[in-house]
């Protein structure tokens, strides 16, 4: 007869992420895309994800944070969420303003304007949700990576 195995200690079993999904509110006040970025590494790290991947993922999310903040509503929140299974990493930033966030490809010059174009460069997908009042900005990494 054959052995029977445990299958929780096969190697392809261990090597999966449980699921950690959690979320941080945030007054949209100048604060927040530092608070936004720590919390961030913290969730990721906690749920196996580091090195480049939780760096990239402290970096798209500051820059989409800073623009909910500049785009919410006075005394508006923002909410961020992280979501990391076996595959993917990633991070939702809600705000109540309007409109849509547009791509722009800011010349050396600009002020600003840079932030999307990092996320669409540094990301395996990115998008945003919501029409009218309230959007909802995400991007995605290899959690893997």
């Amino acid at each position: 007869m054959g052995e029977v195995r445990d299958l929780a200690s096969a190697p392809s079993v261990r090597r999966r992420r449980p699921v950690v999904s959690d979320e941080l509110v945030l007054p949209a006040e100048p604060t927040a895309p530092r608070v936004a970025r720590r919390w961030v590494m913290r969730t990721a790290a906690h749920a196996g994800v580091g090195g480049t991947t939780n760096q990239l993922a402290e970096l798209l999310t500051a820059e989409l944070v800073a623009n909910a903040v500049v785009h919410a509503p006075d005394c508006g929140d923002v909410s961020v969420r992280v979501v990391v299974d076996s595959a993917v990493l990633r991070v939702e930033v809600t705000d109540g303003g309007a409109g849509r966030p547009v791509l722009r490809h800011a010349a050396p010059s600009d002020p600003n304007g840079r932030g999307l174009a990092l996320v669409e460069a540094l990301s395996v997908s990115w998008g945003a949700t919501g029409a009218g009042i309230g959007k909802t900005v995400w991007f995605e990494l290899a959690a893997d990576a």
